[in-house]
């Protein structure tokens, strides 16, 4: 009877074997993280950072739970933050940027059609990177994806893009904002212009100081209404090409409530003496779940997701960008 060896599995010249961290130690190392934001230690831009140091090193273990809790998380703390402001402060911010609001928004898709044409993009692509720089990032992104029938990689692409550009934000405007001596108001302006998300506008503006976070706050989602014209006119206008392989596209348009429960809390704030003793504690719980929420945003992204995204699309969203952020800029400094 003949015997066979077989020779041990090696590892081949050049080549290194990279073994994946075991899940219990990614929970753990996820979970300490959580925790640590909750405490006075943690900031926003830190949080943000380590949500991404660890979905680049050990993954992200809860990507369904962390999927169902960080919207709602954000809301809620958007929300919380109303109960510290002056129901006639945010009208009045929202009424003074209305116009600026409008001729930003449009001047943003005008550049977007054009650079579309240069870069060579999908219409659609385009369209979504539009969307989330003009008003309000990834909400304005779902809202018009929808009403254009996007597919799930255009979709994937904008969102992409839009994150990676808001992580950049939330740590250069600080800079930019001190740099260029601007006031907490026009700091606060200038971010809930320029900045796609929400999360990103507070955590930037929170570290510029509670004026900043109020006006930035009120800019911001007084811009973020701007989602449903938007999406209507794009239902409208837009069809999608023969061969997109998705179904037909939906006409629901999916209204942000928590601005109304925001307007609300504000209400509450300014007419309800009582309120005032349990602002404070409401406020750090708004800006504990901030922070916890740019976690939990941070470990979404992935390698696979940063490959999806490619050149032409990231060059299309950081110009659109730019333009808008110096533009308003020179806006507030005239």
């Amino acid at each position: 009877m003949e015997t066979t060896l077989r020779a041990p599995c090696l590892p081949q010249p050049g080549k290194v074997t990279i073994t994946p961290p075991s899940s219990h130690g990614a929970q753990l190392a996820w979970l300490a993280t959580a925790v640590f934001c909750l405490t006075s230690w943690s900031s926003p831009g830190l949080a943000l950072a380590m949500g991404l140091a660890l979905a680049l090193t050990v993954g992200n273990p809860f990507p369904t739970l962390v999927k169902k809790v960080s919207k709602p998380l954000l809301q809620v703390s958007v929300v919380l933050l109303g109960f510290g402001m002056n129901l006639f402060g945010v009208l009045a911010t929202a009424r003074q940027g209305f116009l600026l609001a409008a001729f930003t928004i449009a001047l943003t898709f005008l550049l977007g059609a054009l650079l579309r044409r240069v870069l060579r993009l999908p219409r659609s692509t385009a369209i979504l990177l539009s969307a989330g720089t003009a008003i309000c990032g990834g909400s304005a992104i779902a809202a018009v994806s929808l009403a254009i029938g996007a597919t799930e990689a255009e979709i994937s692409i904008a969102l992409g893009t839009v994150f990676l550009l808001n992580a950049v934000a939330l740590y250069v405007f600080p800079l930019l904002g001190h740099a260029l001596a601007l006031t907490p108001v026009q700091f606060g302006t200038w971010a809930g212009i320029a900045i796609h998300d929400v999360s990103s506008v507070v955590g930037a503006a929170a570290t510029y100081g509670p004026l900043a976070l109020q006006t930035a706050t009120a800019v911001k989602l007084a811009r973020t209404l701007w989602i449903v014209p938007v999406a209507l006119i794009a239902g409208l206008t837009v069809r999608p090409a023969k061969d997109q392989p998705t179904p037909a596209r939906s006409r629901k348009i999916h209204i942000p409530w928590f601005i109304g429960l925001f307007l609300a809390a504000s209400m509450a704030s300014t007419f309800l003496a009582p309120v005032h003793y349990v602002a404070p504690f409401l406020q750090l719980a708004a800006r504990t779940g901030m922070t916890l929420t740019l976690l939990l945003i941070g470990s979404t992204l992935s390698r696979a997701s940063l490959r999806a995204v490619g050149f032409r699309p990231v060059l299309h969203g950081l110009l659109l960008w730019l333009v808008i952020g110096v533009v308003a800029l020179v806006a507030l400094r005239c």
